[in-house]
């Protein structure tokens, strides 16, 4: 047995108490003992133990009205009263006898067939849901024998009364029929049967010392539960338990649903319980009078229901179910918010609330916890709810009247909380509240305020920032949301002063970098008087106010660059230790990146200065950028670069020609002049500071290697540029790599030879041009050059042997002893001049050979074709063209060289076409005959 705890919550509340003898107008003499109960629809009836049906009508239950009184026997005590709406009648079970009446108790009650002593009955548990059935069926318990009995309406409001036997059951003492089984209730156990076959089935066996047995189908049609002396167990309509069981504090008298709650009686008090886990919720305190136990009724369809009766010997009293947002309500006015969580959960599960009126509890939930200084619980349930608009946070942020007010909706809460303020005046009424309920504690008055407080009073800087911080999660939450443009401009602008409050400079920069909607002229001012100019600067950039934003950066990489501001890498607020900017060099960066996307040239010249000052890399990054519309004058740009950042100007030459595919050849020109002019300065450079050490040395030769390669490389792919003025300036240097390209793109062949050959004395670089040439005179001339180098240098004889033994068999050799200069030892070229010669006598002699042998193929053809023309030819009178088939007789004839004849007419037709009559083709198919070049 358990032990009854305080009550709870109210989830039942009583509508009206009635007086069912002074309303049907009794006299006090011959009192009424209500001994049953049953509602239907908005219909009370009772039964008492005089024998005796009152109605009363529950269309206003807060006023109940008596409509009848129907006498149905002295003798005959009311102990269960069943309406069978579906066939327009009332079964009465009294003295062991079933009647049926008429719904209104208009007519006398008549007796249901012959059976006495009937101990239970029950009605099929939803044949009452569809009365346009017109039919229904009560299980019935007569001495030892299990009865269905079914009914039908017919016309003439007459029934037809069917009774079969089920089963052969003793000592029922209670029945209920749901779907196809038959619940029996004995004094020693449950049993189940089939309402169709009569198959029974044991459940489970009663202890001998267990009270009444009591069976109640519960709302659903599918589950029913079984008492055990205060447990209640849930059982399918198979029998088999499902779900948590139901401990009562007392054993049951009597127990009815208003879903989702159980209602039973027992020890004189009623007691509600939750249906889903058993949950003790309210004691409803009940004066009994006279004898007999509490009675307790709703409607059989627990589900929709909303009253419950509770009637003793004299007194009946209507109960109305408190609706789940009342009862959430009433827990909310005791600010007990853990019981008001719980109800939202429980109604939630059982389907007893709708979503709209979830989010509708969980937004003034936060409300109430947002004025008791529990902000982070309420931005929780602010999140929870799916309704809540954001700008109803924008009171407690800025004061009414503001660009937003009139975004904020007008709802209508439950009253519970004050209207919307400021943050720093909740917090400040919310303290003065703490303070008051301090010296109510000290007085021995019991406050609402949270204990934590009380033991720990917070400071109002704490509140604050932990306010801040928690309406700053919502609108951050916010902004994942679909909102309308007004609603998204007002969360992203008040998310940056709640930033600005906490000084949380990195939410602020990420904010206004990021796209956002934030008004500008609602935080210009902020931001400009409260020093966070890049923030502002970001802002400007994000909104497109390019100009702004990079005038600001300027100012700030002047400000770190004059120390007048503290370096950004001195607290390491940007970057990592391992790649660590400046300040000046972040404000560099940041106006770069404006800069890549803007096509307005006047605004990128202008601050192109600056940048470069910072970082040339970032200059050249921003004139070659491929992300704005549309590119900048290159005129303009060159103009504008500034005469020493030489590698600006050479980077973005090499892009607008290899990148651009420009073909002006002004800009060829002035690259390769660049390009040209830093080489003689690498140079030049170099050889000034010569006493460097080995790894600067090796770095600088490195580096002019580097430039040479590419002015080399640039020299050699482009044919725009002007020689003659890249001649001009390196004229003077010893880059004779570079002047002979320049050279040879002006076809001075004799010079380009000399540097190849004298100056770089790179032999396989001359051969090589000389093969380009294609001359045999270009090998005589390098030739020459190699033994006579003049200028005081000694002639160059393994190079002069090196080129006539590779390429000495094709020059003329006359040419190349006028050219051997009398010094050069005989016994260096003298292998190669004979082999020289004997290749000469061997090409004479070949030639030789060739053309005596063409001369005889030319004598054997001529001798051939006058052979041929010489042939004799007889024909005869059977003589046919090879072509029509005709005779040719006496006619004019062509013999082809594949002895076929034709007439003179088919060869004029095939006149242009040269085959013979045969198909064979004269210029094709050649025809070869042994000639005297052949047989001999």
């Amino acid at each position: 047995m358990g032990s009854q705890p305080p009550a709870s919550r109210a989830a039942l509340e009583p509508l009206a108490t009635l007086d069912p003898a002074e309303l049907a107008g009794v006299p006090t003499s011959s009192p009424l003992t209500v001994r049953a109960a049953a509602l239907s629809a908005d219909l009370l009836y009772l039964g008492t133990g005089g024998g005796k049906l009152l109605l009363f009508s529950l269309l206003d239950p807060s006023t109940p009205e008596f409509l009848r009184l129907l006498p149905i026997g002295a003798t005959l005590p009311v102990s269960a009263i069943l309406p069978l709406p579906s066939v327009a009648r009332l079964l009465v079970l009294a003295d062991g006898l079933l009647l049926l009446a008429d719904p209104l108790l208009s007519r006398p009650v008549r007796r249901l067939g012959s059976l006495r002593n009937v101990a239970a009955v029950a009605a099929r548990r939803g044949d009452s849901a569809d009365p346009a059935s017109a039919s229904c069926s009560i299980a019935v318990s007569v001495g030892k024998k299990l009865l269905r009995v079914d009914l039908t309406l017919q016309d003439g409001d007459e029934l037809d009364v069917q009774t079969r036997e089920v089963a052969i059951v003793e000592g029922v003492k209670t029945l209920a029929w749901v779907d196809d089984s038959v619940f029996v209730a004995t004094a020693t156990g449950y049993s189940l049967f089939s309402s169709t076959t009569g198959q029974g089935v044991d459940i489970f066996t009663l202890p001998e010392s267990s009270g009444h047995p009591r069976v109640k189908p519960l709302s659903g049609g599918d589950e029913v539960m079984l008492l055990v002396d205060n447990v209640g167990v849930v059982v399918d309509t198979f029998g088999q338990p499902v779900g948590s069981s139901l401990v009562f504090n007392t054993t049951p008298d009597c127990i009815a649903e208003v879903y989702p709650y159980v209602i039973v009686t027992g020890n004189s008090k009623v007691d509600v319980y939750r249906r889903r886990n058993g949950a003790y919720l309210q004691t409803i305190p009940v004066a009994r009078t006279g004898q007999g136990v509490l009675i307790v009724a709703s409607d059989d369809d627990g589900i929709g229901t909303e009253l419950v009766v509770i009637a003793t010997a004299y007194k009946v009293f209507c109960y109305h179910k408190v609706s789940a947002v009342e009862q959430i309500k009433a827990s909310l006015r005791r600010k007990n918010y853990k019981e008001a969580i719980s109800l939202l959960e429980e109604f939630e599960s059982d389907g007893e609330i709708s979503e709209d009126m979830i989010s509708f509890v969980h937004a003034q939930l936060g409300f109430l916890l947002l004025f008791d200084l529990r902000f982070e619980d309420a931005v929780n349930h602010f999140l929870l709810s799916e309704t809540m608009q954001p700008s109803e946070i924008f009171p407690f942020i800025m004061p009414d009247p503001n660009r937003w007010s009139d975004l904020v909706p007008r709802k209508r809460y439950w009253g519970l909380h004050p209207p919307p303020k400021p943050l720093e005046e909740v917090i400040d009424d919310g303290l003065i509240t703490i303070q008051q309920a301090l010296f109510l504690k000290k007085a021995g008055v019991d406050t609402v305020v949270d204990e934590d407080f009380l033991s720990n009073p917070p400071s109002r800087a704490d509140l604050l920032e932990l306010a801040i911080r928690n309406i700053i999660r919502y609108l951050c939450a916010s902004r994942m949301k679909d909102l309308s443009s007004p609603e998204m401009e007002g969360v992203d602008t008040f998310l940056m002063y709640l930033y600005r409050a906490l000084d949380l400079v990195d939410d602020m920069e990420k904010l206004a970098s990021s796209q956002n909607s934030c008004v500008v002229d609602e935080l210009e001012s902020l931001l400009d008087d409260s020093g966070h100019l890049r923030t502002l600067a970001f802002l400007y950039g994000s909104k497109g106010m390019c100009s702004k934003a990079l005038s600001i950066w300027r100012i700030l990489a002047r400000n770190y660059s004059a120390g007048l501001w503290k370096d950004l890498s001195e607290n390491g607020s940007s970057g990592t230790s391992v790649d660590k900017r400046s300040g000046e060099e972040i404000a560099a960066i940041e106006a770069a990146n404006i800069l890549k996307t803007s096509s307005d040239e006047d605004l990128v010249l202008e601050h192109l200065g600056w940048v470069a000052d910072i970082d040339q890399e970032l200059a050249i990054a921003v004139l070659t950028s491929e992300m704005r519309e549309s590119q900048l004058s290159p005129e303009k740009v060159v103009a504008a670069i500034d005469a020493e950042k030489v590698v600006i100007h050479q980077r973005y030459l090499q892009w607008l020609i290899e990148d651009q595919s420009c073909d002006d050849p002004h800009y060829h020109t002035s690259y390769a002049l660049s390009l040209a002019k830093s080489v003689i300065e690498a140079v030049r450079m170099e050889s000034k500071y010569r006493g460097k050490d080995n790894r600067e040395i090796d770095s600088d030769a490195q580096k002019i290697y580097l430039l040479r390669e590419k002015l080399q490389l640039f020299l050699q792919a482009s044919d725009l540029y002007d020689p003659e003025d890249i001649l001009d300036v390196i004229a003077e240097s010893e880059l004779w790599l570079e002047k002979a390209i320049l050279y040879r793109k002006m076809g001075q062949e004799n010079i380009v030879l000399q540097i190849l050959a004298l100056k770089l004395e790179d032999s396989e670089a001359a051969e090589q041009y000389c093969a380009e040439i294609g001359r045999d005179d270009a090998y005589i001339q390098l030739l020459g050059l190699y033994l006579d180098p003049q200028n005081g240098k000694e002639p160059m004889f393994t190079a002069a042997v090196r080129l006539l033994h590779n390429h000495g068999e094709s020059l003329d050799p006359m040419q190349v002893l006028e050219r051997l200069s009398a010094d050069m030892p005989l016994q260096l070229a003298s292998d190669t001049i004979l082999r020289m010669l004997r290749a000469r006598v061997h090409h004479h002699r070949q030639g030789q050979i060739v053309h005596n042998l063409s001369r005889a193929t030319n004598l054997d053809a001529r001798l051939t074709r006058l052979e041929e023309r010489s042939r004799h030819v007889q024909l005869t009178d059977e003589s046919i063209c090879d072509s029509c088939r005709a005779r040719l007789g006496t006619k004019l004839f062509v013999m082809y060289p594949d002895d076929s004849v034709v007439c003179y007419r088919c060869y004029r037709n095939q006149q242009g076409d040269s085959s013979s009559g045969r198909g064979r083709s004269s210029r094709k198919d050649v025809i070869f005959k042994q000639s005297w070049l052949v047989s001999r």
